[in-house]
C-alpha cells in the first residue's frame, strides 16, 4: 500500500493526487470480479443474481437524479461520504450473510453508494479544473483519474484471487472491501470545501435541491444535443453494467478446464485464473483510460470518436455472442477484454462532451440523469437475461458456456445509440 501510494503521488497537483487516491480505493473491492461466483456458490441461480443486480440499480434508478441535484444543492463532500457509508454497510451485509433477503438489502446499500457517488465526483473535478484555469485538459485528466481506478481494479482482483488461493473463502473479500471504504472515507471528508460548489442558504435547502432538479430536467428536455449525448451514453453502459459480470462465469469455465495445479481445490483454481486475468484486463483498461484524450485526437471530433466507439461496441456484442454458442472460451474472453478497454475509452469522452454540453451549475445533475437512464436498462435486463441463461443451462453447474449466448442481447441498445448519432459533417469541429 506505501508503494501505490507513493506511486499516487507522482499524479502532479496534490488535488490530482487525491483524485487520483479516491478512485484507486474506490475499486479495491476485493470482490468485484467473484460476485457472480460468491453468489452461485451460497445457491443462487442466475435469475436470483440477475434480480439482485436489478435491486441495485432500481435504487440507483431511485436515487441517481435527487442524488445529484442534492450534491449541487447541499454540497459534493456530503454526498460523497455519504456514498463511502453506503459501500461499507453493502460490504457487511453480503460478508456476513447468506440470507437472501439481506443480501438484497446489501444491493440496497451498494446502490445507494453508486447513486451517491457517480457524477458528483465527476463534477469536482470539473470543478477544480475550471478553478486552475484548466478545463481544456478535462478528457485527459479524468482520462488519468479513472486510470487510477482500474489499476485498483487490478490490484482488487489480485487480492481477491490471493484470499481464495489462501483458503479465506468469498466471505473475506467482502469484509476487506468495507476496511477499503472506511478509509476513502477519511480521504474524501478531508477534501477542500471549495469543491462543494454554490449551496443555498439554510432553510432553503430542499428547495433549492427541488429548483436544481427541475432546472437540469428542463434543459435535458429542451436541448436536443443534450438529449442525443444521454441517449448515446446510456447505449454504452446499460448493456456493458451488466455483461461485465458474465465474464466470471466463463472464466470458472476456463479454470476448470485447464491442466493446472490438480492437486488444488477447485476455488483455489478459480482464484488464481479470475484474478490474473481480470487484472490484466483492468491493466489494459486502466492504459485505455489514459490514451482516451489522444483516441478523441485521432478523430479530430470526439463526436465521431463517440460514434465511432459505439459502433465498436455493437460488433464486440455480436462476436461475443457468437463465441458463446459455439463455446469458444478464448474468444470469448479477449471480446469481455475488448468491450471493458471500450468502456475506459468511451467514459473520459463522454465526460468530456457532457462537460461541454451541459450547464455549469448543473453538471452534477446531468452526469447522474445518464447514470438513472442506464441503470433503468440494466434493472429491466439483468433478470430476464439470467432467466435465459438458466432455460438454457437447465440446471447443470457450472454452467455450460454456450447457455451464456443470450448475453449478446444485451449489446440491442447500441443499435439505438447508433442511430441516434448522425455522422457529422465533414470538416466540423466540437468546440
Amino acid at each position: 500500500m506505501a508503494a501505490m501510494l507513493r506511486l499516487l503521488r507522482s499524479a502532479g497537483p496534490p488535488m490530482l493526487f487525491r483524485f487520483s487516491l479516491y478512485g484507486f480505493l474506490k475499486n479495491l473491492r476485493f470482490f468485484d470480479a467473484f460476485l457472480v461466483l460468491a453468489l452461485r456458490e451460497r445457491g443462487l441461480d442466475f435469475l436470483a443474481i440477475g434480480t439482485l443486480v436489478a435491486i441495485r440499480e432500481v435504487t440507483v434508478l431511485v436515487l441517481e437524479v435527487p442524488s445529484g441535484a442534492l450534491a449541487d444543492a447541499l454540497g459534493r463532500k456530503r454526498c460523497m461520504v455519504a456514498s463511502m457509508v453506503g459501500y461499507i454497510a453493502s460490504g457487511l451485509l453480503l460478508g456476513l450473510s447468506s440470507n437472501v433477503w439481506l443480501l438484497g438489502l446489501a444491493m440496497v446499500a451498494y446502490g445507494f453508494g453508486d447513486a451517491f457517488r457517480s457524477g458528483t465526483h465527476k463534477a469536482m473535478i470539473l470543478a477544480w479544473l475550471r478553478q486552475q484555469g484548466r478545463l481544456d485538459e478535462r478528457t485527459r485528466i479524468y482520462g488519468y483519474t479513472r486510470s487510477w481506478s482500474q489499476f485498483g481494479s487490478a490490484i482488487s482482483a489480485l487480492a481477491g484471487g490471493g484470499l481464495l488461493l489462501a483458503g479465506t473463502g468469498y466471505r473475506s473479500m467482502f469484509l476487506a472491501s468495507s476496511f477499503v471504504a472506511t478509509l476513502n472515507l477519511i480521504n474524501l471528508a478531508t477534501y477542500p470545501n471549495e469543491l462543494d460548489g454554490a449551496r443555498p442558504a439554510k432553510g432553503q435547502m430542499i428547495g433549492g435541491t427541488y429548483r436544481q432538479l427541475m432546472a437540469t430536467i428542463r434543459s435535458v428536455v429542451r436541448q436536443g444535443s443534450l438529449r442525443t449525448l444521454l441517449i448515446s451514453g446510456v447505449a454504452v453502459r446499460s448493456g456493458y453494467k451488466v455483461a461485465k459480470d458474465y465474464l466470471q462465469p466463463v472464466l470458472q469455465a476456463l479454470a476448470l478446464s485447464v491442466p493446472l495445479a490438480l492437486d488444488w481445490e477447485p476455488e483455489q483454481r478459480i482464484g488464481v485464473i479470475v484474478g490474473v486475468v481480470s487484472a490484466a484486463l483492468f491493466l489494459l483498461s486502466s492504459y485505455a483510460s489514459r490514451q482516451a484524450h489522444r483516441y478523441e485526437r485521432h478523430y479530430g471530433d470526439p463526436d465521431r470518436g463517440a460514434r465511432a466507439l459505439i459502433l465498436q461496441h455493437a460488433v464486440a456484442f455480436a462476436v461475443l455472442g457468437a463465441a458463446l454458442a459455439l463455446g469458444l472460451v478464448w474468444p470469448a474472453i479477449a471480446l469481455f477484454i475488448v468491450l471493458a478497454i471500450g468502456q475506459n475509452l468511451w467514459r473520459p469522452v463522454q465526460v468530456g462532451r457532457l462537460g461541454l454540453a451541459g450547464p455549469e451549475d448543473q453538471i452534477a445533475t446531468v452526469l447522474s440523469i445518464e447514470s438513472q437512464m442506464a441503470a433503468f436498462f440494466a434493472a429491466c435486463m439483468a433478470p430476464a437475461v439470467g432467466w435465459l441463461v438458466d432455460l438454457v443451462a437447465d440446471g447443470r453447474t457450472p454452467v455450460p458456456l454456450t447457455a451464456l449466448a443470450p448475453v449478446a442481447l444485451l449489446g440491442l441498445p447500441l443499435l439505438v445509440g447508433l442511430g441516434r448519432m448522425r455522422p457529422p459533417s465533414p470538416g466540423r469541429v466540437t468546440p
